[in-house]
Order: structure tokens, then sequence, then C-alpha cells
């Protein structure tokens, strides 16, 4: 149940806006006629003023004038019923019975006066019942569905409530307002009950106050007696309708009343938030605009009235500024037709003078109403969406033009005006792309990279408005998406064009042709999914020059094959300024071996390019690693130029060949890497390959080269007596070699065993060269000292290079030359040769001689036995074929220095004792 405030508000005037004024009218018009119908009588008459005096008197003291507080001395007060006046119950029963059960509007008043005027009447009740009206608190009875009445107050105290209410409601207004709220409830007036415009019926009629009624509307039988008889008051329904309408606004706007055709009363629905209220507005409004743009505007249209009298030419023109086309075109038909009616007519006084000034005048608004379509179809892109009737104006305006065109009498030089509106479009397109952001080169590195990407999201957001907004904004035969796609591909084509001259770096070109190849057609741009599914039904691409790509992949191909020249020159000079000025040791890597990191920066550089260029195409692929090739072959002479001209001035012996073997693992390694491209580009592959092989023959030479130069020395004094007599000569020669070799641990393979074995093949052969030298003969039983010296020598030898290489055949050499010198007996020598010529087929008679020599056994005839039996082995092996095996070829090699004259004379010719 409302409270008495609530119900206050609800009671005061302006709170039923909804209240009906026709109503009001109906109840004016009915308390005449019921009026006239009791009897006319004088205004003037005495019975009028002692009815108005009685009136008056029961106004004054009827319990609706009494205070609140005095319903406690009332009989009815716990019943809810009011005090009755004596005089107000002397003067009621008086009054006949009311002719309706209930007092609504319209209902006739009976009076008990004769024939008052109606007017006066109203006016004597309408000033009393203006407090009556705001002292009403009406509540519902949610039990039997009628209204009750709160005990009425005085006209004083009600003025001093007014005020206290209104100033309770001013704070309220300036207190903030919750989302959500629950609305008191509202006491909703049966049809048949009190209404708006109805008399208020007055509590005199029942002690519990309102009508108790059943469903029908009708009075309850067994009411007593006492509810039947009313009082009643009669106002003005406007009057009390207007006291109604203000404070109902905002109690109306959140109210939801459907009818009960049953009981024909009211029922309220649930009440949402304000917030749910707004939120569920807002949907709406997007839900009918998107259904407003999804409308489809028809092939068919109907023209306008084209007005008889056409504006003046400056009338018109204005329009046509102001994009007023629907009102410009149709005064333009109309300018159109009178000067086709007066060229026809040929009328006298229609000079040709004036004729021709009225075509130029149409001819220029035709030229202007078709720049200002072009200039909005240009600039449509760009418009809010709230511009589609302007588009829909542009649309009906070039169609009519179309069924106009074979029309006779046409204006000269107008015309096409579709191709006008693709010309607009496509001006439109190259304006958008030419709003993307653009950096020069020397502003920004990636300049064209960012543009491409700024470039394909702009041309994204504009086909989804083309879409979404402009597509819908024309007849479906304009074709609205596929033309802005035609026109894209026009664009972009002749941006890319001007682009591609503007590039100069391998990325920049990476970039264009990626773009062009890869993201153009993908769901980066073109094919995304917004722009489904009128983009399925698009088949063209790109419209580039013939050629174009070509050229551009021409272009790429050589900037690749440039960049890859200045990359390897950078490399040399990075070489030059971190390792050799500064004649810093290289560095090794994680297995130890000497490093260089030249290799894996060609190695990336040219895996990059192809890796890149195979994301474009593979056949371009195999174009750039060719050319990457190709310009690599000259590297390795480019290198060792380089090298010798830096490394000149390395005084340090074990630093130069630190340098050798780090560049042999270097380029080797670069040759591995390069033999995966074999099968792509087979014929750069070779050329590499051979280069490369030469640089590497090269630099082990050159280490080879240096270690002879720097045991040379020491290799001459050999076999002399110096050696004899000291092991210094020997030791730097060992010295030396294991240093050497110990270094070559550090050098990849299969360089490393070749190098060792070239390395100990020429050890063992100078060593024993010196033999063949002549230059000292073992006297005097020397020759045991020398063959002792000689096998421990050996032996060091053979334990150095045992491990190192794979030439295991030179080992036995040192021994057999140890036991032909060490032989005691001379004729034992011989037994010594068979194996000796076994492992060394290529020794001669001249090398044999040369190591007797040595031993002391220059003449006699056990020195020819020997060489006789030399022969003898030889023939033997060469019948047996073991003679002849180049890869074991060790005594040709060396030269033999012939001191010895009589050693090629007759046997019987030496009889000379042994010296």
């Amino acid at each position: 149940m409302a409270s008495g405030d609530q119900m206050a508000e609800i009671g005061e005037p302006g709170d039923m806006e909804e209240v009906n004024e026709a109503q009001g009218l109906e109840d004016r018009s009915s308390l005449i006629s019921t009026m006239e119908r009791n009897g006319k009588t004088q205004p003037d008459s005495p019975v009028k003023e002692k009815k108005l005096g009685m009136m008056k008197q029961v106004g004054e003291r009827s319990p609706l004038a009494s205070n609140s507080n005095g319903s406690k001395d009332r009989p009815y007060s716990d019943q809810g019923g009011d005090s009755i006046d004596p005089e107000v119950t002397s003067l009621t029963h008086q009054l006949p019975p009311t002719h309706s059960p209930s007092l609504s509007a319209g209902s006739p008043v009976a009076s008990p006066l004769k024939s008052p005027d109606s007017s006066t009447i109203g006016d004597s009740l309408l000033k009393k019942g203006a407090s009556i009206r705001r002292s009403l608190r009406f509540v519902r009875n949610k039990k039997d569905k009628t209204l009750k009445q709160e005990p009425l107050q005085s006209v004083t105290e009600i003025t001093v409530e007014e005020k206290r209410e209104r100033e309770r409601e001013r704070e309220k207004k300036k207190e903030e307002v919750n989302e959500s709220y629950i609305l008191p409830e509202i006491p909703l007036i049966p049809p048949s009950g009190l209404s708006a415009g109805s008399p208020v019926g007055s509590p005199l009629k029942s002690p519990v106050g309102f009508f108790q009624r059943k469903e029908g509307g009708e009075i309850a039988e067994d009411s007593p007696p006492s509810q039947k008889k009313h009082f009643r008051t009669h106002s003005d329904s406007s009057t009390i309708g207007n006291s109604l309408m203000k404070k109902g606004a905002s109690i109306r706007r959140s109210l939801r009343l459907v009818g009960n055709k049953k009981d024909k009363t009211l029922k309220q629905e649930p009440l949402q938030s304000v917030t749910e209220i707004r939120v569920e507005e807002k949907r709406e409004r997007e839900e009918e605009r998107e259904r407003e743009e999804s409308v489809e505007i028809k092939e068919s249209y109907t023209l306008p009235e084209i007005p008889l009298t056409p504006l003046s030419v400056m009338q018109i023109n204005e329009l046509i500024k102001t994009e007023v086309l629907e009102e410009a075109h149709l005064n333009l038909l109309s300018l159109r037709q009178e000067f086709q009616r007066e060229r026809e007519e040929c009328m006298e006084e229609a000079s040709p003078m004036e004729l021709a000034k009225k075509e130029k005048d149409l001819s220029i608004l035709y030229r202007a109403m078709q720049e200002k379509v072009k200039e909005i179809v240009c600039n449509s892109n760009s418009l809010p969406s709230c511009n589609k009737e302007l588009l829909m104006h542009v649309a009906r305006v070039i169609q009519e033009e179309e069924t106009r065109e074979a029309e006779p009498g046409g204006v000269v030089g107008l015309g096409d005006w579709r191709g006008a509106w693709r010309e607009a479009v496509s001006k439109g397109v190259e304006a958008t792309l030419k709003r993307v952001n653009l950096d020069r080169p020397e502003q920004n590195a990636s300049w064209l990279a960012i543009h491409l990407g700024l470039l394909g999201k702009a041309i994204v957001e504009d086909l989804e408005k083309v879409k979404g907004e402009l597509q819908g904004s024309y007849p479906p035969s304009f074709n609205v998406f596929s033309t802005y796609m035609s026109c894209y591909h026009g664009a972009v084509s002749q941006h890319l064009n001007t682009l591609q001259q503007q590039v100069t770096d391998l990325k920049d070109y990476y970039a264009l042709l990626d773009w062009i190849i890869n993201c153009y057609e993908s769901e980066k741009i073109m094919s995304s999914p917004s722009l489904r599914p009128e983009m399925e039904a698009e088949k063209i691409g790109l419209s580039l020059e013939e050629g174009f790509l070509d050229q551009l992949k021409g272009k790429y191909c050589m900037r690749a094959k440039e960049d890859m020249r200045a990359s390897l020159d950078r490399i040399l000079e990075l070489e030059n300024e971190d390792i050799w000025i500064k004649k810093q040791a290289p560095e090794t890597d994680d297995e130890h071996f000497l490093n260089s990191d030249i290799h894996m920066d060609i190695w990336t550089k040219v895996k990059s390019n192809a890796v890149n260029s195979k994301r474009i195409d593979v056949n371009l692929e195999m174009r750039v690693v060719c050319s990457c090739l190709e310009e690599l072959q000259q590297f390795p002479k480019r290198f060792e130029t380089k090298l010798t001209y830096c490394c000149n001035s390395v005084e340090n012996p074990s630093l130069w060949a630190d340098y050798q073997i780090t560049y042999i693992n270097t380029f080797t390694a670069l040759k591995e890497h390069m033999e995966g491209y074999r099968e792509s580009c087979p014929t750069q592959v070779d050329h590499l390959s051979r280069e490369v092989d030469g640089l590497v023959h090269r630099l082990v030479q050159g280490l080879e080269d240096q270690f002879k130069n720097d045991v040379r020395p020491y290799l001459r004094r050999m076999m002399t007596r110096k050696w004899l007599s000291t092991d210094e000569d020997f030791q730097q020669l060992y010295s030396r070699t294991e240093k050497l070799t110990h270094r070559c641990s550090q050098m990849r393979p299969p360089n490393v065993q070749t190098f060792l074995s070239r390395l100990h093949y020429y050890v063992v052969k100078e060593y024993v060269s010196q033999l063949m030298k002549n230059n000292y003969s073992c006297k005097n039983r020397k020759h045991d000292k020398a063959a002792t010296k000689m096998r421990a020598q050996w032996d060091k030898l053979k334990d150095l290079f045992k491990e190192m290489t794979a030439h295991d055949w030179l080992h036995p050499v040192g021994d057999h030359l140890s036991n032909i010198i060490g032989e005691t007996n001379k004729r034992d020598i011989k037994n010594h040769l068979k194996l000796f010529v076994a492992d060394y087929p290529d020794i001669s008679k001249k090398h044999l001689s040369a190591v007797l020599y040595f031993r002391g056994l220059m003449r006699g005839r056990e020195r020819q036995v020997i060489l006789q039996r030399l022969t003898e082995l030889k023939r033997e092996l060469g019948t047996a074929g073991n003679i002849g095996d180049n890869r074991r070829a060790l005594f040709s090699d060396m030269q033999v220095t012939n001191t010895d004259c009589l050693a090629d004379m007759p046997f019987f010719c030496l009889l000379l004792p042994d010296s």
C-alpha cells in the first residue's frame, strides 16, 4: 500500500498527463443537460441564494474541512470512516437519491434545488473543491480491488503540508538518483470507479470511505444503506485532470500498462531499471540502423514530377553547390524540356541568340551537376554513413541521364555518366592510396615495408566500407564492389610502378616482390574474411604492365649479386681490422680447431638470399643463388691477395702458420656449405670448388714451404762429421717437426692427414737423401757408431709420425739402412738386400753405392758382389711384377752425388785392399 507522501505526489496537480480531455468536455455538457431537465429556474431566485448559502455552510462544516487530528473523536475512526456533521447530515437527507449507483465522469448531477444555473453551481463548487482535491489520498485495497480514502485535512493544514511536501521534493531532486529503483504501488482505478474528471465522492456515503464494488462494477448488495447514499461535489473534469498531469510524467514513462479483457481493468508489467531501458533503446536503434543499411535500393524507381517552370540558372546552380541534387536535377530536366520545346517550336520571339544562351547555360549546369556527382562519389568513402541518401540521389541522377542519352536534341558534350562515375571512383581510390604515409629512404631504412603494410590496411578498410555502406547506396546494376575492386587493381598497379623507381636496396626489392606475390591476394588484404563473399566472385588481379614482374625479378638478382660483392668486401675489411692489423691469434672452436667466421658469414648471406627468394618464387631462388655463387668464385683469389699483402710483415712463423691453418679450415668449410646448391647450380658450384681447392692447396704448400725453409739448415749437416759427434742439428729438426705436427692437430680433416703425410714423406726423404751426397765416409770402424745413432734418431722420427699419417711404408727404411751401415762383415751386407729391395723396389745401384760409401766400402770385390746381388734381386722382383709402384717411390726422387769415379770400374781392376 502506498504511503501518504507517495499518494500525495500522485494527487498533486499535473500528475496525470493521460487524462482524456474529451471526457472532461463530456462531463461539463452532461452537467448542463441534467440541470436543464431538473427545471429551469432563474439564476437570481431566492431559492438559489438559499441553496448557495446552505452549500457554503456545508463546505465550511464538512468533514473535508476538519483537520487530521479530529479523526480521533469520530465514531467511525477505527473502521476508517469519518464523523458526520449533523448539519451536513440534515442537508444530505434533504437531497434526493442519486440516479447512478456510482459517481463517475460524465454522470448527471441531481440537485435538490429547482433549476439552478449549471455554471453558477459549478463555480461555487470549484472554489471549495480545490482544497478538497489536495487533501484526497487514494489508496488501493488489494483484497476487493476498491479504492479507500484516507482521513481528510483542513485547508490550512493542507496548505502547510503542501509547502513541506514541495520542500521535500526539492531535497529529493538534489539527491542522486539510483539506476534501479522500486516504484511504489500505484492505485489502479477500475473503469466504473472514480476516474479523472469524475465528481469526488464524499466520505459521508460510507463509514469506510469509497464504494465497495463487485467485479462487474456494481455496488455490492450486502453493503449498508449508508454506503449507497453519497455527497456529490461537482468539479470541472479538465481542472481535475490538470491537477494530476504534472507528477505522473516520470511515472508514466516507467509504467507498462496492459488491458485485461476479462475484468476491463489495468495491470502493471514488471518495471525495468533505467540502465536496462537505455541499453535496450540503444540496441533497438542499432538494429533499426542495420536494417536500414541492409535494405538494398531497387533497380527501378519513379521519377518525381518535373516542375513546369524551372528555377533560374543561378538558383539551380546554388542547389547543385549545396548538394540538393534531387531538386536541382528535376529543375534541370525542366529547363532542358523548356529548351527543347522552344527549339522545336521555333517561336518568333525566341531569337537564336537566346536559344544559344540557354543552351550554354544548360550545358554549364549539366557540367556542374556532373562535376558535383563526381566530387560526391570521389569523396563518398570518406563521408559518414548518413550520406546514404545523397548517394542514392547520385545513382538516380546517373540512371535518369542514361535513359535520356538516346533522346534526340540532347545537350552536346554530355553523356557516359556511368563512365564518369567509374572515373570518380578511380580518383577516390587513388586519393585513398596517396593518403597512406610514405617516408623517404633517408628518413627510415624500412620505409617501403612500413608503407606497404599501411597500404594493405587502408585497402581493406576502404573495401569494408564499400561492402558495408556504399554498396547498399546504389542499385544492383552499378556493381559497386566489383567496380571498386577493379579500380583498386589498376590504382595499386600504377602505385607499385611508381614505387619500384625509388627502390635501390635488396631488402626493398624483396619487400615489393613479396607484397605483390604473397601479400596482396592473401587473407591479409584482398582475401580478407571481412570481404567475403563478395571477394570470392572476383577473379581479376593486379593489372601490372607486361614484363613488370620479370623486370623486377631481374633487378632483384642483379642487386643480390652486387650486395654479395659488397658483403665480401666488408668481410675482408673486418678480417684485416680485427685480426691481421692487430696480429691477433685466431680463435678455436668447440672442437679445438682453428676457426674464422668468414665461412659462416658468407654461407649465412647466401642462405638468407636463397630462403627469401624461395618465398617469392622457386625459380627466383635458383637465379639468386647462381648470381651469388658467380660473385663468390672471385673471392678466393681476392682473399689470397689481401692476405699476402696484409701479412707480409708477420715475423712470427708460428702466427703465420696459424693463419694458414685457420683459412685452410675456413675455405674447406665454405666449400662444403656450397655443395648443398650443386643440384640447382652445378656449373657455379664446380667453378667455386676449383677455386677453393686451389686456395687450400696453395695455403698447404705455403705451410710446407715454410717448414722446409725452417729445417733446411739442419738437414744439410746430417750424415757429416759434426752429425756423428753431436745431436744438435737433429734436435732442431725434431723440435720444429714436432711443433708443426702439433699445430696441425688444429687443422680439420681431410687436410690434416694430407699435410702430415706430405710432411712425413719430406722428412724421411730429406734425412735419407743426406746419405746420397757422399759428404762423409765412416772410416776406422766408425760405421758402428753411425748405425747406432741413425737407428736411435729414426726411432724418434718413426714414433713422431706413427699415429699421424698413413705412410707407414716409410718406417722400415731407417732400419734397413742401419743394418747395412752397421754390418761388421762386408760379405753379409748382401743378405740384407732382399728385404730392402722388397720394401723399396725403386732403389738403384747408385743409391746403394752411396750407402756403401757412407759405410766406408768405397771399392773392392765385396762391393761389386753386393751391387751385383742388387741387380739380381731387382730382376727377380721385376719378373714377379713387384716393381713400378709409384705410391711407394722413395729413392727415385733422390739425387745421388757420385764422387766415387772407381765405382763402375771392372772387378779385376779393383784389387786394392779396403781402406
